[in-house]
């Protein structure tokens, strides 16, 4: 547990329950409505990680947020069981809930970064047939039967497995894509569910873990973060890393928080979690996204 306190800088919370997946994009414009925009600087926030579409979610804030406001946080992960996620608000456990929180005030500085460092393999595939958040088809086949010849003898841990082989996904413009974490799979159904949208006509590529690229994912995103804050030590930084890379670095997790902290500095209070999808631009100025498999920091100051 850490405890904040801030000097200058006031703190507006709310929650609302997300009944389904298909009910996050109410959410996040509900949460957005419900606290106040005058003097607003920065919307932090923390999500059930089995029950929301991540991608809507955030769409939901962002359409609904003062256009200059970023947006950064994490949707809560239950390691590789997937059986319940809950948020912590007022004093209770709450299933099925999103909170977000308001910081005002001109003496906070914030500062943010978004990094993975997964390879692709194989080809990349035409994502062919999709709802929302769930996959059926790639390139005019069942996308979960390719998904398990990839995985070879994987394929018998779904969806836990998936941790470890995230897609990553770009429209046909855009050379930078975002990466997506199966949440489950419906065997009757031949699909995958994802933990943010898998929109038709962009294109899907299987990933695997580099244990290096994974830590100078880490160390990357903790410099944007340094860097966006001003180049000076943060005094607080929250961390949010997808369960996926604790799986695959097992005991050098330490590695990837000591690399941070090589960044940020031995005066910078760390704290934070492993989650299901993690919230925020992938640097200043970039438009918030949902994002899996990443390192996420946000970096907190007082002037």
């Amino acid at each position: 547990v850490t405890a904040v306190r801030f000097d200058a800088t006031t703190v507006k919370s709310s929650m609302v329950r997300v009944a389904a997946a298909d009910d996050s994009y109410r959410s996040g414009k509900e949460l957005a409505e419900s606290i106040p925009h005058e003097n607003l600087v920065h919307v932090f926030v923390l999500s059930d990680g089995l029950n929301v579409n991540g991608s809507e979610l955030v769409a939901g804030l962002t359409d609904n947020l003062p256009e200059h406001l970023t947006v950064t946080g994490g949707l809560s992960g239950d390691g590789d069981r997937f059986e319940q996620t809950v948020v912590l608000w007022d004093d209770a456990a709450h299933s099925n809930a999103v909170v977000l929180v308001g910081l005002y005030g001109d003496s906070l500085r914030i500062g943010y970064g978004s990094l993975g460092g997964w390879d692709p393999f194989g080809p990349e595939r035409l994502v062919t047939r999709s709802d929302g958040n769930v996959l059926y088809e790639l390139d005019g086949h069942s996308a979960l039967g390719l998904y398990k010849q990839y995985l070879g003898d994987h394929a018998d841990e779904l969806p836990g497995s998936g941790l470890l082989f995230p897609l990553s996904l770009r429209s046909e413009d855009k050379d930078r894509g975002v990466v997506r974490t199966i949440l489950a799979v419906d065997e009757d159904e031949n699909s995958m569910n994802f933990a943010g949208d898998v929109p038709e006509g962009w294109y899907a590529h299987l990933m695997k873990a580099n244990f290096n690229r994974l830590i100078d994912g880490a160390s990357d995103a903790a410099k944007t973060s340094y860097q966006a804050i001003g180049s000076t030590a943060p005094e607080f930084s929250i961390l949010i890393s997808c369960v996926g890379r604790k799986m695959v670095l097992k005991q050098r997790v330490e590695e990837e928080v000591e690399s941070v902290r090589d960044i940020l500095g031995e005066n910078t209070a760390l704290t934070g979690f492993y989650s299901y999808g993690e919230i925020s631009p992938f640097t200043p100025g970039a438009s918030c996204e949902l994002h899996n498999q990443t390192m996420t920091i946000t970096t907190f100051s007082e002037k």
